[in-house]
């Protein structure tokens, strides 16, 4: 029988991104089920379940060796060193307990290739709303969704009209956000998965920049200003980010105030990579990688 999947998050203090990785979690459990594979997931810290509940009931169940994937996009040393020491704490508390440690998800091309059909939903030129909208006296950023329900909400705006100016590739240009760290190796790994993004899924574009919600610069606005000063007459800000939650809308409210200084520019924002399948093929060929490996 083949040893269960544990999947690791960070943690942090928001519910909606404990929930999509819950509902993510659930998702590969329905996958593996027919290859009797067992899946839990577990927190690091701040959110629940935390990684030492999750590892307990797997024990209890008979468990003895596990295959850990850490669900995450980014190299942060620091994450990674809280992740070790998390497992050799539950290694500690369970002495017959082994681990098999898969290789963070990172700029795997399909990962790239759901960055791509993002960018692309966002960029659809169809018969919607302006980017940003006047409600009222507060203007707002308009998502793009192709989810129901929206994983943010949208805003309605029966004012405007039904079309927008068409706008060529060459005039369109992306910022491409991570999370930001006060790692320099794991803001590199952002820069080069924005290139990498560039020359194989939007070579058309004028270019793709790089942004960070914190922690480092530019910020969103910088990466929205190099564009404009570059010629673009559409910015469309991906994501670089698993799931929604407080990061995404950082990432909105550094576009909104951007955005409603320059209301000539085109502002859209693509929606994360989310619980989706494609992610699940990811996690689940880390884990057969791991596998290989340890029998190698």
């Amino acid at each position: 029988m083949k040893p269960p999947l544990l999947l690791i998050g960070h943690g942090s203090h928001d519910d909606t991104d404990a929930a999509e990785f819950g509902r993510f979690v659930h998702r590969l459990r329905c996958r593996l089920d027919r290859s009797a594979v067992e899946v839990t997931g577990g927190f690091v810290s701040k959110a629940r379940p935390r990684l030492s509940d999750s590892v307990s009931a797997m024990v209890a169940r008979g468990h003895h060796r596990v295959v850990t994937v850490p669900l995450g996009l980014g190299g942060d040393q620091r994450t990674s060193t809280e992740i070790t020491a998390a497992l050799a704490r539950e290694q500690e508390r369970h002495p017959t307990l082994a681990y098999e440690h898969a290789r963070p998800l990172g700029p795997d091309p399909r990962v790239l290739t759901l960055l791509a059909d993002r960018l692309a939903d966002a960029a659809l030129d169809m018969p919607r709303p302006r980017s940003l909208v006047a409600v009222g006296e507060t203007r707002r950023l308009r998502a793009v969704s192709t989810v129901e329900p929206p994983l943010l909400r949208v805003v309605p705006s029966p004012a405007e009209p039904d079309g927008s100016e068409h706008v060529d590739p060459g005039e369109t240009a992306v910022v491409l956000v991570g999370e930001g760290s006060t790692d320099p190796v794991a803001n590199a790994e952002v820069h080069r998965v924005s290139r990498l993004f560039w020359e194989t899924h939007a070579y058309d574009l004028l270019t793709v920049e790089t942004a960070f919600v914190s922690l480092t610069p530019p910020g969103v606005p910088g990466g929205l200003e190099r564009c404009r000063r570059l010629g673009a007459k559409r910015v469309i800000i991906v994501p670089y980010l698993l799931f929604a939650g407080g990061m995404l809308e950082r990432v909105w409210a550094q576009a909104l105030a951007y955005g409603a200084g320059h209301p000539e520019l085109d502002i859209r924002c693509a929606e994360v990579i989310g619980d989706c399948e494609a992610l699940a093929d990811v996690v689940i060929e880390r884990y057969e990688e791991a596998l290989r490996a340890a029998a190698g």
